[in-house]
């Protein structure tokens, strides 16, 4: 049997070093057990196994199981530290309900009660406001790391300090946070003003130059991808291990990249991370780690946890559980001529009364299956808070947006055009017709467009041109798609691509 314990008792411990003064390195071998999740996105709940195709799918995930397991490893012998690094928010409808004063501060009390010890933000925990960030950073009982987020003065302006040293099981360890240094165009604009993000190269050597003499473990709790991490391992020294996110690797063993052990644990609280180290002189010696999937399972014990998660579920569940339409045939996120895609950008048209829309497709974050549709279910494919925005495009710049759709393959969707285009072996794009409302395109009308205000924030990224004048309407994006649900009532067939790609020869 599992006791199961709350983490008031295995209270974080900060290491003060006094002036002038810094313990070296401990010589005795020493372990120390790090627990790691990432780009949670509200996943307090369990839910479907969507890469299972046998029914029913068995539940996996939801923080009722990443306590259990967490509390049944703190049983252990070796001494357990608990981090996460980043995208709690966004992705269920507990980050719209205000608790302690903060939306989706209930997702950080749970977090209290699972036992985290630091956490650094990711670009999700921004979608709010920095305001937002601020309460959820005072609502959390361990540090809130980040040291490369701060404000024109050099001051750290949303709840975040650069970095903690813990003591755990005889071990000084040093944690420094870190985010995407790309965070200007992953979060919208109104969310960053007054922020700058420093080099994560830069800074994290700063702090590792900072922090080694007090610390005998040094780890990088970073939001920026496998890929930057693996940059940062190769390019700072010092550095004994990476807990990283945001590119929702699913990292099996930890990667070993000059001396640095990089770990991460995908995504939606699926899987918690493990990784065993043995310490001495300041050095890893042995490590181990893997994956553990948290597949729900029924009849876990009662806790002040799971009755703070029922209780958040069951207002969710009377908010969200009005049944908004049905679906005939599943809908696929990353297959354009498979539906949602193109349903939710040609929703966004209808309701702005415009000739041509965009869609970015990462802003889909969820299929769905044949069957029902929920106001949760709708809620988990749309989980930001974009609106609708308009702005007028001449025919010409719509051919250049085209152009550059079809040459960079930008994952962005396009309603109300119809385009056949032939893409040669050089990379060149030849356009073969394009029509808006069934017309000929005409360089020099102005036509009228829509797209979420993160989009056209974002427009030269994903349409090739900045987009000067826009006009911010009232009306959300999952307002618009929840209408064309609602007004379709039981979809029966996908709205079908219309930008085509098409050989040499073929009928256009």
């Amino acid at each position: 049997m599992v006791r199961l314990r709350l983490p008031i008792l295995a209270p974080i411990t900060l290491f003060v070093v006094f002036a002038g003064f810094a313990a070296p390195p401990t010589s005795e071998p020493r372990r120390l057990v790090i627990l790691h999740t990432n780009d949670m996105h509200a996943s307090f709940l369990p839910h479907e196994a969507y890469w299972i195709t046998a029914q029913p799918r068995p539940m996996v995930g939801g923080f009722r199981e990443l306590f259990f397991v967490a509390d049944s490893i703190r049983q252990g012998r070796d001494p357990v530290l608990m981090l996460d690094a980043g995208d709690v928010m966004t992705g269920n409808p507990i980050t719209e309900r205000t608790f302690k004063g903060a939306q989706g501060g209930a997702l950080f009390e749970m977090m209290n009660l699972i036992g985290y010890d630091a956490w650094c933000p990711g670009n999700h925990d921004l979608d709010i406001s920095q305001a937002n960030l601020r309460g959820l950073a005072a609502i959390a009982r361990f540090p809130t790391l980040s040291a490369n987020v701060v404000n024109d003065a050099g001051q750290y302006p949303v709840g975040n300090k650069p970095s903690a040293v813990i003591e755990r099981g005889g071990l000084r360890i040093g944690v420094i946070g870190v985010i995407s240094q790309k965070l200007s165009s992953l979060v919208i604009q109104k969310n960053l003003v007054g922020l700058r993000v420093l080099s994560p190269e830069q800074t994290v050597q700063k702090w590792i130059d900072e922090l080694r003499p007090k610390s005998d473990l040094l780890i990088a709790l970073t939001h920026e991808g496998v890929d930057e991490d693996s940059a940062l391992a190769t390019n700072v020294s010092g550095l004994d291990v990476i807990v990283g996110g945001h590119s929702h690797t699913r990292l099996k063993k930890p990667l070993l990249i000059n001396n640095v052990l990089i770990v991460q644990a995908g995504s939606n609280c699926e899987n918690l991370g493990y990784l065993s180290l043995t310490v001495a002189d300041g050095h890893v010696t042995k490590h181990f780690g893997r994956l553990l999937p948290l597949w729900a399972q029924p009849g876990r014990p009662s806790s002040t946890l799971t009755v703070l998660i029922d209780s958040m579920q069951a207002e969710i569940e009377k908010e969200y559980s009005e049944v908004i339409g049905t679906l005939k045939l599943d809908w696929f996120r990353k297959d354009p001529a498979r539906g949602i895609a193109t349903f939710i950008t040609e929703a966004q048209r209808t309701a702005a009364l415009a000739d041509v829309a965009f869609m970015n497709a990462d802003g889909i974050r969820k299929d769905l299956a044949a069957g029902p549709i929920t106001k949760k279910d709708l809620f988990e494919v749309l989980p930001f808070q974009n609106v609708l925005t308009t702005f007028q495009l001449s025919g010409s710049e719509l051919r250049s947006v085209l152009r550059f759709h079809c040459r960079q393959g930008t994952r962005i969707l396009i309603t109300g055009m119809e385009a056949a285009y032939e893409k040669r072996p050089d990379g060149s794009v030849q356009i073969e017709s394009i029509e808006i409302g069934g017309k000929a395109l005409d360089d020099s009308r102005m036509y009228s467009c829509v797209a979420s205000d993160y989009v056209v924030g974002e427009a030269k990224r994903y349409i090739g041109i900045e987009i000067v004048q826009r006009i911010y309407t009232d009306r959300s994006v999952y307002n618009a798609v929840e209408t064309a649900i609602r007004q379709e009532g039981v979809i029966t067939k996908n709205i079908p691509y219309r930008i085509r790609q098409v050989s040499q020869g073929e009928p256009r």
